[in-house]
This record gives structure tokens, sequence and C-alpha cells, in this order.
């Protein structure tokens, strides 16, 4: 009844704002589709039932729950919902903890939109997964969202695994400091790193050329490109991308537009502005994208970036052909997928020596190469209030968090996924069959992890080289260095919730990504008319509002002070 009751409720609540749901997913920072009005939570969320329903932590009778995984669509991957590591994470929840466990795939590249559709239906998932911190936050706001603060603490001591690598930090991360609710738990990311520029190392050896160390010497290398298509592609000479950043401009291009943000920002300014985290409203940005749009203008990036949106694959086809010299991505992007990463490709496709290397050449105003981080979290982890299941699903996330657990989902099975160097490092291998990991270190599966995590930091560090299959460890040893360099981690700010972000986000979204996309692409004489435009009517849409919110409460529970400890 309770399902059925929220369900009515929520389909009639969202219907006007789900209609205005944009086709890409909102970024991590941007909210979803408008809430409607608050309403109590069903009584029997309101409090977690005893304990002592478990004995040696199993329940007597099975109980049963849905858990959400991501379908990224991979051209030969394995089934998202029925896989060897499904299967095997539904054995052992069967056998720990008398929990059956099914799995309900949502598109990665849709995901916001689905899950609003999921949530606004009454059908979602017992245990909920998004990068939308404000899509929780709108449901929650109509009761549509369990509060997990008192099952955390009542079940404190049956979630070891939990508390032990979340720990209060990523637990709490969202926490209300008026209310105590807290409505997502937040992942854990074991590897920082973001965003890198690579650059095919063949190419500079063919011509001769050194890896660039700044923007002047970056650019000269893309003119390089350019100026002997002939000499690098021959008959495809025409096809040629000196560099390449998707319609994504603000996470793509995201080392450049920090290089011209002040690396001593204060806690509050980057707070304030950074509601978006493609950085759209920060002071500099402007600055960076100019320089983009004068590359553009020279002919030296991909000239069609911003028609192919999330899940295409076509910049990926390119890069795999050859056409491609450089592009900034996330940080070990040319070595996902085993067979099918990009270097693989290139490897097959043109020869033993082509290969897209990392390299650092966006300097700041101190010469350095400062890279923001928000911080050691990573996707949201809720219970919408039709999960009848709520302690079920916690132990399920406390099995997930179990190191052995995050080590067998990141690295499989001897022989099949990996081998044992003579050190002892693991050294991942193409995979078959429903062997296949879908994502990097399965992080689909392991959704409250993200990034390299072995069951001791001696044996996490001496594999994370040898975890791209047939990649070169000194490649992806030298990106990880990189990724590393000069970064500035983000502090937790806490405010309480930002009303103003309710509801439109997804516009904000999508407006983004069209001043990026604009501002890159216009004629170099159109770029501050075209930069100004879209930035005054981002702020009039909402953006500004979000600003003084923020400011207002940073003010109200910081007084004047403007860095955080």
């Amino acid at each position: 009844m309770k399902k059925k009751l929220l369900s009515l409720f929520m389909a009639g609540a969202m219907v006007a704002s789900l209609a205005a749901c944009a086709s890409a997913p909102a970024a991590p920072a941007a909210a979803p589709a408008d809430g409607g009005e608050a309403v109590e939570a069903p009584a029997d969320d309101a409090a977690p039932a005893a304990a002592s329903e478990l004995v040696d932590g199993k329940f007597a009778e099975t109980r049963e729950i849905t858990v959400e995984i991501y379908d990224r669509g991979n051209d030969g991957g394995s089934n998202p919902e029925d896989n060897d590591y499904t299967r095997w994470i539904q054995e052992q929840m069967l056998e720990k903890h008398n929990v059956k466990v099914n799995y309900q795939k949502v598109p990665r590249w849709t995901e916001v939109d689905d899950i609003n559709n999921l949530l606004a239906g009454g059908t979602a998932p017992d245990v909920c997964v998004t990068y939308s911190y404000p899509t929780v936050q709108t449901y929650a706001d109509m009761g549509g969202v369990i509060d997990l603060a008192p099952y955390l603490e009542e079940y404190k001591a049956d979630l070891p695994n939990l508390w032990n690598w979340l720990g209060e930090t990523n637990l709490y991360w969202d926490k209300d400091p008026a209310t105590g609710n807290v409505w997502a738990v937040e992942a854990k990311l074991a590897n920082m790193n973001r965003v890198v520029t690579f650059i095919r190392q063949d190419w500079l050896d063919q011509l001769g050329l050194e890896e660039p160390t700044t923007k002047e010497e970056f650019h000269d290398v893309l003119v390089a490109f350019k100026d002997n298509a002939d000499t690098l592609l021959g008959a495809d000479a025409d096809k040629i991308v000196p560099y390449s950043v998707s319609f994504d401009v603000g996470w793509r291009a995201a080392t450049l537009i920090e290089s011209f943000l002040d690396p001593a920002m204060s806690d509050k300014e980057y707070y304030v502005n950074g509601f978006d985290d493609r950085k759209l409203t920060q002071n500099g940005t402007k600055e960076a994208v100019r320089l983009l749009n004068e590359w553009y203008n020279e002919g030296l990036m991909w000239n069609d970036f911003a028609i192919y949106g999330s899940g295409d694959t076509t910049e990926d086809d390119m890069m795999k052909a050859g056409y491609v010299g450089a592009f900034s991505h996330n940080w070990d992007y040319p070595f996902r997928n085993g067979e099918d990463s990009i270097n693989a490709n290139l490897k097959r496709l043109v020869g033993e020596d082509a290969a897209f290397v990392a390299i650092d050449p966006f300097e700041d105003k101190n010469g350095t190469h400062t890279k923001f981080l928000a911080g050691p979290v990573d996707r949201k982890v809720f219970f919408p209030s039709t999960n009848d299941e709520p302690l079920a699903s916690l132990l399920y996330l406390d099995f997930i968090s179990e190191p052995e657990t995050i080590q067998y989902l990141q690295i499989g099975e001897e022989g099949v996924t990996h081998e044992v160097t003579e050190d002892g490092a693991i050294s991942i291998i193409a995979a078959t069959g429903d062997a296949i990991q879908n994502s990097g270190m399965n992080i689909d599966y392991t959704i409250t992890c993200n990034g390299l995590h072995l069951t001791t930091e001696d044996l996490t560090n001496k594999s994370l080289a040898y975890t791209y299959a047939g990649i070169d460890p000194e490649q992806v040893l030298k990106a990880n260095e990189i990724a590393k360099t000069d970064t500035r981690i983000g502090v937790n700010v806490q405010t309480g919730n930002i009303e103003a972000e309710a509801g439109i986000g997804d516009v904000l979204s999508s407006k983004r990504d069209q001043i990026y996309d604009q501002a890159v692409s216009a004629a170099v004489a159109d770029f501050d008319s075209v930069w100004d435009s879209g930035i005054s009517d981002y702020l009039a849409s909402g953006g500004q509002a979000i600003i003084d919110e923020r400011t207002e409460k940073w003010e109200a529970t910081y007084g004047d002070t403007d860095m955080l400890p």
C-alpha cells in the first residue's frame, strides 16, 4: 500500500517538472526537476526497527531488495543485471545475510532523467545511485527519500565495513546542519584523479617535437600537427583533429579552465560559485574559454564537437582510428576497456609506437598546475521511501564496502581477469563473456568506492600501473603522477539546503553546455557578446539566485571567515 500511495503522489507532483528534464545528465552539483509540496514520510519510515531481528548478521526469513545498476551500453559487454559479479554478490548476500538481491538497470548517460521517472512512478530500486545530490534533495523535500541518520546510528554495530570505509566524513557529508537529516551517503573516491591531457607520442616523435609544458608550447604543437597533416595521416589528412574536447567543455577542458583561476582563491569564493562543477561562473573561466575560441578559429579543434552528446562514440572512434593528436579527458581514459581501449586500438591499427601519453601543459599564474578537486566524494547512494527493507539495504552497502568484496569485484578471478606478477602485484588481463567488467574497476558494483582499493595499501600502490589490460604500466604511472600534481582538495561546506537550486538544475545544465559550446565556436569578434549574453541569461534563469543564497548562508554559518580549516 505504501508504494502505491507514494506512486500516486509522486506521479501527480512531478508531471510538470519531468516534462522539463533535459536529455543530458545534470552536473553533480545541479538540481533536477521541480519538487512538489513537502509531505511527511510514511509513519513506518520514521525510525528503524530493532536490530534484534538479526541473528549472527542474518535475517531469520529471507528479505528481498532491488539495487540500481548502470547500463553503459558497452558493445560486447556483459549483461549488467546478470553476470559473474552479480551472481557472486547474490550468493554472498544470501549466505551472509539471507538477503535476496535483484538488479535494475538504468542507462548511465540519462541516469538523472531515468531516476526521476522511477521515483515519480514509485518504481525506483530500493538502493539508488546518482551523481546528482539535488535529485535526492528534491525528492526528500517531497517525502520521497528515507532519512538515513537514525538507521546509521541504530545499526552501527551491524555495519562495521560501511563505517570503517566511509567513516563520518562520507556518511555525514550531506548531513543537514539544522535538521540532522541524512538523505544520502557519499561514495568514497579511493583515487581522486580527475582530468588529464593526452597527446600522441608517436606524432611528436615523427615531427621531432618535445612534449609541451606550457599553453604556448601546446598551441605550437597543435599548429605543427595541423600543418603536417599530410605527413601524419597521408590520404586521411583532411580528417585530422589536432585537439579534441566534447560538447561537455566544462568537464573536458577542466585543467585548462583551472589554470586561469586563482590558485589561492578563498573557500568562500569557490563555494559561492561552485554549485556547478563545470566552473562556469568562477572568475577566470571566461578567459580560458576565450583561448579555446582562438584555437577553434585557427582550425586546431574538432570542428563538430558540439553536435555529439552523451554516450555518442564518434569522438572515441576518431581517437581509435588515429585521427586525433591530443585531447583532455578523465585521467585514465585512453587505457580503459581492455582490448577496446583507445591505446589498444591505436596499437593495432596504426602501429606499435602509436599511443596517447599524459602531459601537463596548462600552467597557472604561479607557474604551477593547480587542479581543483571537489573532495573525497563521488556518487550519492540513497533509499527511496518505497524501500520496505532499509536494514537489508544497509547490509548490502556494508557487504559492498568490505575490503575483500571491493578487491574481488575490482580484480575478479586469477587467470580470468587478472594475473599476479612476481612481486605480488595484480595485473589485469582482458576478460571475456560474463567476466567482462562494464566499468573501470567495476565501479558500477562497488558503489561506495571509486578507484583502486585492494586489501592493503602496499598491494594497491604496486598494482595501480597494472590495472589496465594491455597498457604499458609506465603510461598509467605517468598519468597518475600528473593527475596528482598541484592538487587543491575542496572542503566540506555545510550550510544546509540551498532552496534556489531546487527545480532548475536541468535548465541551468543545458544552458551551461550551450554557453560553452557557442562561445568556443563563435567568431573571434563575437566571443565577448556570445559569452556575456549567455552568462546574463544563465544568471537571470536562476544562477544569480543560487549565488546570492550561497553567499547568504555561508555568512550566516561561517561569518566573516573566507577559509575553512
